[in-house]
């Protein structure tokens, strides 16, 4: 197959700009946008899996996670001479995870295939992470031949009915001349505008017919416009209300990363002065270290961002969505506060919480402006009293944990102890449950793209395959995979794809033989009835299975920690193995719990610091 030459701009399939007037609206033009080097490729014959294969390779692909089948083989026939990587999974699931990791450390289009039936299903649950949480993300499946869809063929699903409300869009190619335009339509619907999954269904016969091949191919779009250029009478109104507030939050949330405006909001939250909190999804938008962070808002979010949100009268609202996790019941939340709401998704502003000031584009444009307009304000707001609340909540509040009684581990110990010896530096990837929410609150989060986990579905199972993904794409960085017990046994099996194909991904399995969050849960509203949370795994019990004999099972470095002594030797150990996964079971207590929580179906305003215990403090005059 040709190379191709570099592509001239004027061969460029592009529609025309007309020029903009000073308050006009940018919008992403979807006929002109094909990723990756942008080569020429002349017309050329080749069967549609060789140009599935041609084009993820123009679309500058260089990894791909995924499972051969039959109705996606003829693909992975032509992909044995490509020069993308291919890891094969050990399961589909994780192959969607992977490329999720992926896309979060580099910034760029993850990519996962599958085969038709199972395979295609067994990528949903990753999909629909992807969708909730905006990554962008193509995933790729075989389907039986188009002339007997619909007949209940050998593993044949409708995997684009099923996945429709999950995706952007998921399309259905039946013919091997639309590969190449599909394909870039994926890719740009998947990374422009709010990033998320879109889903490439390609028959068997498209697949094996022959085709002529070229590149660019043309893409259009109709009514695809994502705004990217916020409105500049919104941006000066915006300004406007910072100036006359006096107790002002930057509410930022997971937007902020996926724009890449981590450098912009810096300058914003300096002209401001406000404090700023940062969402599940934005740890690592703004530095932990910066005196004007306040911690991470929400269920299990410090005192002082919590309270700060509540007794707000302006919420600088970046990239967020007010999800019920950080709103808690929200007729309650903020009720006092002006709300200014920038999102580059129109569908989220006034969704769960009506905005003043509505601010429609990407947060990259839309802060530099904002920070221009706020400079340029003649009027400084005193905020002195603001920040002398919240400092005195910071002190009176700060985050901890008190030892186990049982003589166990302190699970926040163990996590702490894995970022400080590690170092801002590392990727941390959480599953899902208290060791989510620990390795949020105990690991200092210095940059963007350091903290990746399923915050919007909440997937158990995502830590071990996105931790394997962000590897793949950040070779050079340590990668952490902060698991639960439970959530380990979802897919742990992606270690053996770790152990062959050299991805030395580090696993700290916080062990407290229980479904943890879920029995956090069942001791403070369920009376200590713990129904069927108990895992068997971990201090005096059967250790089914043994973590340590499980991973060297799968070629890994295995360390068992249960003495507090013992943590720093093993992690320290534990980083300076780099040919070969590491598994460490570290034996924590079962009755640590997450503090601070905001009980569910209450107000924010009842936060509690410990179980019946609410923070003794008084408004702000």
């Amino acid at each position: 197959m040709s190379k191709g030459t570099p592509i001239s701009p004027s061969l460029m399939a592009s529609k025309p700009s007309p020029a903009k007037a000073a308050d006009a609206v940018d919008t992403v033009d979807s006929a002109s946008a094909v990723l990756g080097p942008n080569r020429v490729v002349e017309p050329t014959e080749m069967t549609g899996s060789e140009a599935i294969v041609r084009s993820l390779e123009e679309l500058g692909v260089d990894d791909v996670f995924g499972l051969p089948g039959g109705a996606i083989l003829p693909t992975y026939d032509p992909l044995m001479a490509s020069k993308i990587n291919h890891v094969l999974v050990r399961h589909e699931q994780g192959a969607g995870h992977a490329a999720q990791g992926y896309a979060m450390v580099t910034g760029r289009v993850g990519v996962c295939i599958a085969t038709s039936g199972p395979g295609a299903t067994n990528l949903v649950t990753a999909i629909a992470d992807a969708h909730m949480d905006s990554v962008p993300l193509v995933a790729i499946t075989g389907q039986v031949s188009s002339s007997v869809i619909g007949s209940d063929a050998f593993q044949e699903a409708d995997i684009v009915g099923i996945t429709m409300p999950i995706t952007k869009h998921s399309f259905l190619v039946t013919k091997a001349e639309d590969i190449p335009r599909t394909l870039a339509e994926a890719f740009h619907l998947a990374s422009t505008g709010r990033p998320g999954p879109v889903l490439v269904d390609i028959t068997k016969d498209a697949q094996q017919a022959k085709t002529m091949f070229s590149w660019p191919p043309k893409v259009d779009l109709p009514g695809y416009r994502p705004v990217t250029r916020g409105h500049s009478k919104q941006v000066r109104e915006a300004a406007k209300l910072i100036a006359a507030s006096s107790k002002p939050v930057l509410y930022v949330g997971g937007g902020v990363i996926k724009a890449h405006a981590s450098k912009e909001l810096l300058a914003l939250a300096e002209a401001t002065g406000a404090p700023v909190v940062t969402t599940l999804t934005a740890r690592g938008a703004f530095p932990d270290s910066h005196p004007q962070h306040v911690g991470m808002p929400g269920m299990h979010g410090g005192v002082a961002a919590v309270t700060a949100l509540q007794q707000a009268d302006l919420l600088i609202t970046l990239g967020a969505r007010f999800d019920d996790r950080v709103t808690g019941v929200l007729s309650s939340f903020a009720p006092n506060a002006k709300v200014i709401h920038a999102d580059i998704d129109p569908a989220e502003i006034s969704k769960n919480r009506s905005a003043d000031v509505p601010i429609v584009g990407s947060v990259k444009e839309i802060v530099p402006e904002l920070t221009e307009a706020v400079r340029a304000s003649e009027t400084k707001p005193d905020l002195e009293a603001w920040w002398s609340f919240l400092r005195k909540l910071r002190q009176d509040y700060p985050l901890g944990w008190t030892e186990p009684e049982d003589g166990l581990l302190a699970p926040q110990h163990v996590i702490k102890r894995i970022g400080e010896l590690t170092g801002p530096e590392g990727v941390y990837v959480a599953g899902v449950g208290q060791h989510q929410m620990w390795a949020a609150q105990f690991i200092k989060y210095e940059r963007p793209g350091a903290w990746l986990n399923s915050a919007g579905l909440g997937t158990m199972g995502y830590s071990v395959p996105a931790a394997m993904g962000a590897k793949v794409g950040n070779p050079d960085r340590v990668v952490w995979a902060i698991d639960g017990d439970g959530c380990f046994q979802m897919t742990n099996q992606e270690l053996a794809t770790c152990a062959l194909n050299n991805i030395p991904i580090k696993v700290a399995v916080i062990n407290n033989s229980s479904l943890g969050m879920v029995r956090q849960w069942q001791t403070l509203f369920y009376d200590g009835r713990y129904s069927n949370t108990d895992l068997h795994t971990g201090h005096e019990t059967v250790r089914i299975p043994d973590f340590v004999k499980l991973g060297e099972a799968y070629g890994c470095a295995s360390f068992r920690v249960e003495r507090p002594e013992e943590v720093d030797a093993v992690i320290e150990k534990a980083l300076e193995i780099n040919d070969r996964p590491v598994v460490i079971d570290f034996v924590v207590s079962p009755n640590a719990m997450v503090w601070p929580m905001v009980p569910s179906g209450v107000s924010n305003d009842l936060i509690q610091v410990a179980r019946n215990s609410t923070p003794d403090w008084e408004e702000e005059d």
